[in-house]
């Protein structure tokens, strides 16, 4: 049987700041992402539910809204060096320090890692994809590696 690609998207709503940077994303912004993960394997050919699947598409939002979304969803990204003092109030109890900026590559990164360790069965992680903007994204393949 041969090898098949699968993929999900999901969206998600992210305000982030580059600290240093020398145009207007050094402000806190915010964008609507979306961020399609690409498995690769060969159907199953068990007798089972989820025959003739390289993965049941509820699985694989199960694992990426627990790892991602459910996380990142409505938060806000930024530098952990940015001079920025939180408010103890509920309106920052999403707020992500990363040590690099928060860049779409950077964020996709950090995804990729998150999604890194979980097996998802005989199917492989084959890439992911983070678009920022209609126009903008950044792109992680396995074959990179």
């Amino acid at each position: 049987m041969m090898k098949i690609r699968v993929s999900k998207e999901f969206n998600l709503e992210m305000a982030h700041a580059l600290y240093g940077h020398d145009g207007p994303c050094k402000n806190i912004h915010g964008h609507s992402y979306k961020l399609t993960v690409c498995l690769i394997g060969k159907p199953i050919q068990d007798e089972n539910s989820k025959s003739g699947m390289v993965m049941d598409f509820a699985d694989l939002k199960k694992v990426v809204n627990e790892k991602i979304i459910n996380q990142f969803d409505h938060s806000l990204i930024i530098n952990e060096n940015y001079p920025f003092s939180l408010p103890g109030d509920e309106a920052f109890n999403k707020v992500h320090k990363f040590k690099l900026q928060p860049t779409c590559e950077n964020i996709l990164a950090e995804f990729y890692k998150r999604l890194s360790t979980h097996s998802f069965g005989p199917a492989k992680l084959f890439s992911m994809k983070l678009r920022e903007t209609a126009t903008s994204f950044a792109e992680w393949y396995a074959s990179d590696i």
